[in-house]
């Protein structure tokens, strides 16, 4: 009775599930823990185990495709500043959480077009966007 104790101690202890669970499982493999445990870990996952794993992967590809990717705000052939993608992004969604933000956001790019600003969204040459031959996006007025 000890050493079934002890099986059912290690399988909840490693999967977190409760003494009944536990016992269930390893009576349901006639005592075999590793089989107990592979059993609960594959009924935890439910199939979403890998999809999971597929999210992450595919979150992961487009961060690092924003990264790859730069916003440029430039003033004729003068570049006057530079971020990745991901951070333009980032300040994107700021602007539309808050009215305020969102307001001084359109009077600054209204200023930036009267002053001749043009932004341009450079990618990676082989990516096949909406690119011109030289591998860039470009919007607001060109001189």
């Amino acid at each position: 009775m000890h050493e079934y104790m002890e099986k059912i101690d290690v399988i909840k202890d490693r999967t977190g599930v409760s003494y009944k669970e536990a016992a269930r499982a390893l009576e349901e493999t006639n005592n075999d823990v590793l089989q107990a445990l592979i059993d609960l870990e594959e009924k935890e996952c439910n199939g979403m185990c890998g999809a999971r794993e597929d999210l992450v992967k595919r979150i992961r590809s487009i961060i690092n495709k924003g990264q790859a990717k730069k916003i440029k705000v430039k003033k004729g052939e003068r570049t006057v500043f530079e971020i990745p993608a991901n951070m333009g992004i980032i300040g994107v969604i700021a602007l539309l959480s808050s009215s305020e933000l969102a307001v001084i956001g359109a009077l600054g790019g209204v200023t930036a077009m009267a002053k001749n600003y043009t932004m341009e969204i450079e990618g990676e040459k082989d990516q096949k966007d909406n690119q011109d031959e030289e591998g860039f996006l470009s919007f607001g007025r060109k001189n």
